[in-house]
């Protein structure tokens, strides 16, 4: 059994808006740890790319971060960065999910997986600046 000090417990909002409890370790990735949720059936709704086996050389794993959690993550590197630009549904606080690592910090995060055939905008939902 895990200890309760290594788990890692968020919420991913899923493309159809469905909320997911789901639980990592402290050190997942949160790309890897998606694809595993989903390939044992647990939350099978997490569809989350990685084209680019985390090599930075895509943005299919593109996230949007919850605010309360998005400052607490370690700055994107420049590769990141410009992955970000060309990623879909972009926002003030998205994320490749392939460098986000699990730690005790991000208990709680909520992670939204963009809608790519959706419009943010028509929701209302207007990104806040940092």
């Amino acid at each position: 059994a895990k200890s309760p000090d290594e788990v890692v417990r968020f919420v991913i909002v899923t493309r159809d808006g469905v909320r997911r409890d789901v639980a990592g370790k402290v050190g997942d990735n949160l790309l890897y740890l998606c694809h595993r949720l989903r390939m044992s059936g647990q939350v099978p709704e997490i569809t989350l790319e990685g084209a680019c086996e985390a090599s930075l050389a895509c943005s299919t794993c593109h996230v949007i971060v919850g605010d309360g959690h998005f400052d607490r993550l370690p700055e994107p590197s420049e590769d990141e960065e410009d992955m970000l630009d060309e990623a879909v549904c972009l926002t003030a606080s998205s994320r490749l999910g392939c460098q986000i690592v699990l730690s005790k910090e991000l208990e709680g995060m909520e992670i939204t997986l963009p809608a790519y055939s959706k419009n943010f905008y028509v929701d209302g939902h207007v990104p806040e600046p940092h």
